[in-house]
């Protein structure tokens, strides 16, 4: 069976609350902490280069408040951010693309720096440093633009638009549970929205091209909602909806409920559902969602359908990477939870840490004495002491060197 890891290493550099990272992931994750740790913005340092290649640089600052807002406050005055994805292609291509954005006078800003190189049967690379193109492996060469990433031209040619396409089909929810109770605007459903805002027509494209993987959903969904049988899409006029089929007492047959008439935790959990399994297969020739991050998956449902989740979510790390945020003790009571699997994450003076376990964490699961949920309760679940003393110093993005 093919790895589902696309992102083997994420390296952050003044972002947000996190002054330094460096940690592997696995195929499932998660990152576990109190509130306001910084799980999320960890997410959110991720869900920002697929929403700068999938929109612009600029849209991506200013939908997060500005670069002011993105680059870490500190008594040091960082005046800029970076980050390296160390990744591996669906062709088992590996690679790193990196990059560091500086701030400006006025709230401007500018990619000071930018790398890409990816190995295999023909390896190529680019090197972008202050709006000059320094090195690049292929002899048409895209204008290189100060305010945009370079990855955005040269996806035009060929041997960079599997990495293009991958990080910026990368998917990252908040679902809000308004947003999929709304009729919806008619969508080719290729990437499920942030907010679960085109879920009708994500739905719709996985009846006609996986209909083993929307039955699954439906399982799923039954077990965490009793009574719930299916889920259609329903087109109304002009716009699109979700129709739900569920056991009434005393009728024959499941009586019939559009999105409307559902309640939070229901549209929640299949938003929540369709996010994961949302590639089908992962093997299909539609476009893949390599990486799915969520956000508190076990939101408003009941403690009991914690299990349930923890299925789906192993389920879908089987074909697509999974991120996931947390610090609900029911969802990791899981005795199989492997120790790599868990990100520890902390804040103190305003600065996130974020790490493995420390060898107290992981004695502890390993020799089953404690459950992750049991240790969170505790109190006990912290990052290994290590990833508090890195230093700005020893990461480097780049592998010529941070200029």
């Amino acid at each position: 069976m093919r790895d589902p890891t696309f992102l083997r290493r994420v390296i952050l550099k003044n972002y947000k609350s996190i002054a330094t990272c460096d940690v592997p992931l696995e195929p499932l994750t998660f990152l576990v902490g109190p509130n306001g740790a910084g799980k999320s913005n960890f997410l959110d340092a991720l869900r920002f280069v697929a929403d700068a290649l999938r929109t612009s640089l600029d849209h991506a600052l200013r939908d997060r408040g500005g670069i002011n807002e993105v680059r870490r406050r500190s008594g040091g005055h960082p005046t800029h951010f970076g980050m390296r994805l160390d990744f591996c292609l669906r062709n088992g291509e590996r690679g790193h693309y990196a990059l560091r954005i500086g701030s400006q006078r006025g709230g401007g800003y500018e990619v000071q720096q930018e790398e890409c190189f990816i190995d295999g049967a023909s390896p190529r690379h680019f090197r972008v440093e202050n709006g000059e193109l320094a090195s690049m492996s292929s002899n048409t060469a895209p204008a290189v633009s100060a305010d945009r990433l370079y990855l955005v031209n040269a996806s035009g040619l060929p041997e960079f638009r599997s990495l293009y396409d991958a990080l910026s089909n990368m998917g990252f929810y908040h679902l809000n549970p308004d947003r999929i109770r709304d009729l919806q605007t008619p969508d080719s459903g290729k990437l499920l929205a942030r907010d679960g805002s085109n879920l009708a027509g994500v739905l719709a494209q996985l009846t006609a091209q996986y209909p083993a993987t929307k039955q699954r959903i439906e399982e799923y969904l039954g077990k965490i909602v009793p009574g719930i049988r299916s889920v259609e899409h329903r087109v109304l006029g002009p716009k699109e909806t979700l129709e739900f089929g569920q056991v009434v007492a005393g009728a024959e047959y499941p009586w019939r409920f559009l999105a409307a008439n559902m309640s939070d935790g229901t549209l929640r959990a299949l938003g929540v559902l369709v996010a994961l399994l949302q590639s089908g297969d992962g093997n299909g020739a539609g476009p893949s969602v390599p990486l799915v991050g969520i956000e508190e998956p076990e939101l408003a449902l009941h403690p009991a359908a914690a299990g349930v989740l923890i299925d789906c979510l192993r389920e879908a790390s089987r074909a697509t990477q999974v991120l996931v945020t947390s610090h609900s003790p029911d969802l990791l009571d899981n005795p199989h939870l492997d120790t790599d699997a868990i990100l520890a994450v902390e804040a103190a003076a305003g600065v996130t840490t974020i790490g493995r376990l420390d060898e107290a964490g992981k004695s502890a699961m390993r020799d089953r004495l404690f459950t992750a949920g049991e240790l969170l309760r505790l109190n006990q679940l912290a990052p290994d002491p290590a990833a508090r003393q890195i230093s700005d110093r020893q990461l480097h993005l780049f592998d010529k060197g941070d200029a």
